[in-house]
């Protein structure tokens, strides 16, 4: 892109009206571009000054610096053209679906034809604070702050990478506070309630759940395990795999070895020799073998019964993990809920927390102590009970010490 020149084209004559020609700035799929473009400015019957005046009207803010190239380009353009072809698919398929689904269902209606240079802290704010509200008043906190997300992600590349910004207007933006005060509680299972759903499950899938949750392994992760990544006694995360989407982990935290018990790399490996029934229709079985060493992904742990083929989170989520929770009460039980189990067990054995976090694979220990590892009721009684004999024991050991010194003047 050129750099901007100082403009004072002389109005012309052009059909019944008097015009000039301006350098006008714009994108074009993702990259900035430079074209002529014509104004119209008044009737040919116009006094020529009043044409100058206008045409000095007209190209000030250009001259001025007020339109930076491309900050006349509005939300919509950048988000259709720019944002979803370019950027999106940076994004994990998941995030791109949660993504699309705010850009469509908030942000394009209130904001699509607003140009990038009004997008102004002050106008955004009113919008978090007022606007929000009055449109969608229902809305839980939680949704307004993914609303919150999503269009910082938009603004901050318009700035940061293809500076159609001064800067990122969403840098100091805050929600309204909660008016309803929400606990971070996730739930988890316990281990009896573990033994009876993984216990009631058809295979391959109950060592699926098994695994999850004596490793802490995220569901992505789960599915991309490969036969190469499982040790002796240890567990290598290398890759992920989510609706079709291979990628690398989460973060640099979550490219890591675990260890794992024994127990479960002999589940792991058990599932060479397993072979399972399926119903084929009209009262027909069919068997398949769990692991195929001639099918399509014979380097994966966790294959498609029938084909082979990578599993999808979601399909054994809803036909074989939730129908079996159901049925034992547990319809809080999800791919979540087995991590987060496994974070709460460990505290609750007494884990130091540094272990826990490297179990987890979190860059951050609050993340785990905050998100993952759940007081339990068991392990706070225990907490209470070992505090107050501590206390006790020392009051009464002060006391014993003042009764020395005061002699039978003490008065307990």
């Amino acid at each position: 892109m050129a750099r901007r020149r100082y403009q004072e084209p002389v109005p012309k004559k052009h059909g019944k009206h008097w015009t000039i020609v301006v350098m006008e700035d714009y994108l074009q799929d993702g990259q900035p571009k430079r074209r002529q473009k014509r104004i119209r400015l008044a009737p040919l019957e116009t006094k020529w000054r009043t044409v100058l005046r206008l045409r000095d009207e007209k190209i000030k803010p250009l001259n001025q610096g007020m339109l930076a190239w491309g900050s006349a380009t509005d939300f919509n353009t950048f988000v259709q053209q720019t944002y979803i072809p370019s950027e999106m698919p940076l994004l994990a398929k998941t995030t791109q679906q949660r993504y699309r689904g705010v850009l469509e269902k908030y942000l394009l209606p209130r904001f699509g034809k607003c140009i990038l240079r009004d997008l102004t802290p002050s106008a955004l704010q009113q919008y978090f604070s007022v606007g929000m509200a009055a449109t969608n008043p229902t809305l839980r906190w939680e949704s307004k702050d993914k609303i919150r997300d999503v269009l910082a992600s938009v603004l901050k590349r318009a700035w940061r990478k293809y500076g159609l910004l001064e800067r990122n207007p969403m840098e100091a933006i805050e929600l309204p506070p909660d008016k309803i005060g929400r606990r971070i509680n996730m739930p988890y299972l316990t281990p009896e309630q573990f033994d009876l759903l993984v216990n009631a499950m058809p295979e391959p899938y109950a060592t699926m759940v098994y695994v999850a949750i004596y490793t802490g392994l995220r569901i992505s992760e789960l599915v991309a395990l490969r036969w190469q990544d499982v040790g002796a006694d240890s567990i290598a995360v290398e890759q992920r795999f989510c609706r079709g989407d291979w990628s690398r982990p989460k973060s640099r935290a979550s490219n890591a070895a675990i260890a794992v018990d024994r127990h479960v790399v002999e589940r792991i490996h058990r599932l060479k020799s397993l072979t399972v029934a399926v119903r084929a229709g009209r009262g027909a079985v069919r068997h398949y073998r769990v692991v195929k060493p001639d099918g399509p992904h014979p380097e994966l742990v966790f294959q498609s019964v029938r084909d082979g083929k990578p599993m999808r989170d979601n399909n054994v989520l809803t036909r074989f993990l939730k129908p079996v929770a159901r049925k034992l009460g547990l319809d809080f039980a999800n791919w979540r809920c087995l991590r987060t189990s496994r974070a709460t067990w460990m505290v609750e054995a007494g884990a130091n927390p540094k272990d826990v976090q490297g179990q987890m694979r979190h860059a951050d220990v609050l993340t785990t102590l905050r998100f993952y590892a759940m007081q339990v009721p068991e392990s706070q009684r225990r907490a209470m009970d070992v505090t107050s004999k501590m206390a006790a024991g020392r009051i009464a050991n002060a006391r014993e010490v003042l009764r020395a010194d005061a002699g039978d003047g003490y008065v307990n």
